[in-house]
């Protein structure tokens, strides 16, 4: 077991930092426990690893505790993981530019939640596969599968994390699954070619820096704005990535700031004065904005296992 304490820059909420890693209840590779620890596992450069975060209030800082061949490389990129590349004194900064003539609810959400930060995992294909798996399907459904082939193809996790944990497969892991286990995962066929198919240029795909990400996600089949944005966010801490095409987004961000419903274009004019931090201004939106009233019950998971 490796161990290292890190001291934040300012104000540090590890669980909202974090909580966008997390795909759904029972995540294999995300859990919390009661003692107020969150546990990550993540295929490393180096091999799989097992990461522990704990926040200590009253040192102010975080312990972060790792186990595995990836443990040393999990603790070194501790401090991305948590925020340290976020540039929220640019975006205090464009709040109090934008003065009067912007929307007073971001200004207090943000000042309600000043911790929230935008940390990067630096693993690119390991945020692009459970995007892939959530297009165009309801969470629920996509987190199914999402467990089904974790718990299936994945390593358990290095050191005393909870059981149930598992490791990322390897991208030659993924472009060997056969096609019934896709299927008794839930994942049609278009979504298990494109995360085949994007297992094939996982190595590219990491090496790319911020500014050609979007460029090379989106050139692959299947991969489009909102896919590439959602990986984005993770791996790379992008505030300003926008999950266009996303079903519940703009009604949200619509009737926050105007009590309006609206569209993509719409959404995008109405978060055009917070420029490099429209997704941060969407999260804030998530946690304390105003939602329109449902219209109809909600989309039921369909289960492909029996079609």
């Amino acid at each position: 077991m490796r161990e290292r304490r890190w001291r934040p820059d300012g104000p540090l909420d590890v669980g909202r930092t974090l909580a966008p890693h997390r795909r759904g209840g029972g995540d294999p590779a995300w859990q919390a426990t009661p003692d107020g620890a969150i546990w990550r596992t993540s295929r490393t450069p180096d091999g799989p690893g097992t990461l522990r975060v704990t926040a200590l209030p009253l040192e102010a800082v975080v312990l972060g505790q790792a186990w595995g061949p990836g443990a040393e490389w999990m603790l070194e990129t501790l401090p991305k993981l948590l925020g340290s590349d976020d540039r929220l004194a640019d975006f205090g900064e464009l709040v109090t530019r934008l003065g009067s003539s912007g929307y007073g609810l971001v200004r207090e959400l943000a000042s309600r939640h000043p911790g929230m930060r935008f940390g990067r995992t630096l693993r690119v294909f390991e945020a692009l596969v459970p995007a892939v798996l959530e297009q165009k399907v309801v969470s629920r459904e996509a987190w199914r599968a999402w467990r089904t082939l974790l718990r299936a193809y994945g390593e358990p996790a290095p050191g005393p994390a909870p059981t149930t944990m598992r490791v990322f497969p390897a991208p030659e892991v993924w472009r060997v699954i056969p096609s019934w286990d896709w299927h008794r995962a839930g994942a049609e066929a278009v979504r298990a070619r494109t995360i085949v198919n994007a297992a094939r240029h996982a190595g590219k795909l990491e090496a790319a820096g911020d500014a050609e990400a979007d460029r090379l996600l989106r050139a692959l089949p299947g991969v489009g704005v909102w896919t590439s944005a959602e990986t984005r966010q993770r791996a790379h801490g992008d505030p300003d990535a926008v999950s266009v095409g996303d079903f519940h987004l703009p009604s949200l961000v619509g009737w926050s700031l105007t009590g309006a419903r609206t569209d993509d274009p719409g959404m995008l004019k109405l978060l055009a004065p917070y420029l490099g931090h429209r997704h941060r201004v969407v999260r804030l939106l998530e946690l304390g904005g105003r939602r329109p009233p449902a219209r109809g019950p909600r989309m039921a998971a369909r289960d492909y296992r029996s079609f």
